[in-house]
């Protein structure tokens, strides 16, 4: 692959690059942006690397957030608040595959060298538009190669979480791993249990955004094993593993409902990656009824599934939807669905045309029979939605 003469800087990176610069301090571009570009994908979030160290870029910047000042990175916000990261060059001296020390005043060389593959390890400067491509990572973007730095294991061992970012970009731009990665990433799998969940759900989650195919995604991480440390309720099951996989590329890129269509119990998965209490719920909410759906043929039931569903009603269906015609149980139902919320069926509570306070006035006693009286009214509404008056309702009191 051969670089373009110059690529197109936003001007308030080019703006903080020359300030950089005209204090004496040698500043590249570097990061996802430059491998994007080269791809000839769409991206704008250029990082800087630079000789100065993190307190010298607060002093040289007005407004700064030490996003990560232990490692070197200082957040530069322009007039629009948007922030651009400057790292100064750096290299690891150790590291325990979580946590890394590193060390100041190095070379832009000993700065490329310790990342993690070498589509990521090019930068270009963007005042003299000069390239540095030390370990040939434009050649394997031509080539659709993920390949690591240098050692594949100390590269893994440095930080047990490159491994699932080569699973995840190879996933995202259908790049194969070099055999020397792929077997170092195999070996060296068993080190991802030191992580921490919110690195692992945060990669999966946004491996699930950005790949191609989710299942190619998935069947990468069981291959490597990165599955069954951290995914262990999604199971090869023979054909049902088939079918869920050729399901999962017709699903919305919705983290939390592909994951629980693949796992067999969702709510403990989401629970061991701590998603939030509201994501593990949605998850419950769908492993207990995706395998139970309503005749489309029977309104009542239809509307006494979406009563009891509620909210994830459209989760389910997207789950139906996805799967081959000849296993859709109730074809329509979705148009059913439709039709009914068309209509503006009551389907709650809150829906009919009385409340609680209407039925204590009619001499309902205060307490339980309330919402006992209430959950049969709506009983009656959700058979035949004519019936929800309040005339009606008070007669059945």
């Amino acid at each position: 692959m051969r670089f373009p003469a110059r690529l197109s800087i936003p001007d308030a990176v080019l703006k903080i690059a020359r300030q950089l610069e005209t204090a004496g301090y040698e500043t590249w571009c570097v990061g996802g942006a430059i491998r994007d570009n080269l791809l000839g994908v769409e991206n704008h979030d250029f990082d800087l690397t630079t000789a100065a160290p993190p307190a010298e870029v607060q002093r040289l910047f007005k407004r700064t957030v030490p996003v990560g000042i232990e490692h070197g990175t200082v957040a530069v916000l322009d007039r629009g608040n948007h922030a651009h990261e400057v790292t100064t060059f750096r290299k690891d001296i150790k590291t325990d595959g979580r946590h890394a020390v590193v060390e100041f005043g190095v070379s832009l060389m000993d700065d490329l060298a310790r990342r993690d593959f070498t589509i990521n390890a090019i930068a270009y400067h963007p005042i003299r538009h000069e390239w540095r491509d030390p370990f040939k990572g434009a050649d394997d973007l031509e080539h659709k190669l993920i390949r690591s730095v240098g050692d594949a294991n100390w590269r893994f061992q440095e930080d047990y979480l490159r491994i699932l970012r080569a699973l995840r970009f190879s996933a995202r731009f259908q790049f194969r791993i070099h055999p020397a990665t792929l077997e170092a990433a195999k070996a060296n799998a068993q080190g991802l249990a030191q992580l921490s969940a919110e690195r692992v759900r945060d990669e999966w989650f946004k491996g699930i955004h950005t790949a191609v195919r989710v299942s190619k995604l998935l069947e990468r991480w069981m291959e490597v094993g990165a599955a069954r440390i951290w995914l262990p309720e999604i199971r090869d099951a023979g054909s049902g593993m088939r079918d869920a996989l050729k399901a999962v590329d017709r699903l919305p890129r919705d983290p939390v409902l592909i994951t629980a269509h693949l796992a067999s119990d969702p709510a403990s998965l989401l629970t061991r990656l701590k998603c939030s209490n509201k994501e593990i719920e949605r998850g419950r909410a769908i492993g207990q009824r995706r395998d139970t759906y309503p005749d489309a043929k029977h309104l009542p039931t239809v509307r006494r599934w979406l009563s009891e569903v509620g909210e994830y009603a459209d989760d389910l269906l997207a789950l139906l939807s996805a799967r081959p015609a000849s296993r859709i149980p109730h074809p329509g139902l979705a148009k059913v669905v439709a039709s009914i919320r068309a209509a503006k069926d009551p389907l709650h509570v809150k829906d009919l045309a009385v409340t609680g306070d209407d039925l204590l006035a009619a001499g309902v006693r205060p307490g339980p029979d309330v919402g006992a009286a209430l959950e049969r009214l709506l009983a009656e509404v959700l058979e035949d939605p004519t019936r929800n008056t309040r005339a009606y309702l008070l007669s059945r009191v």
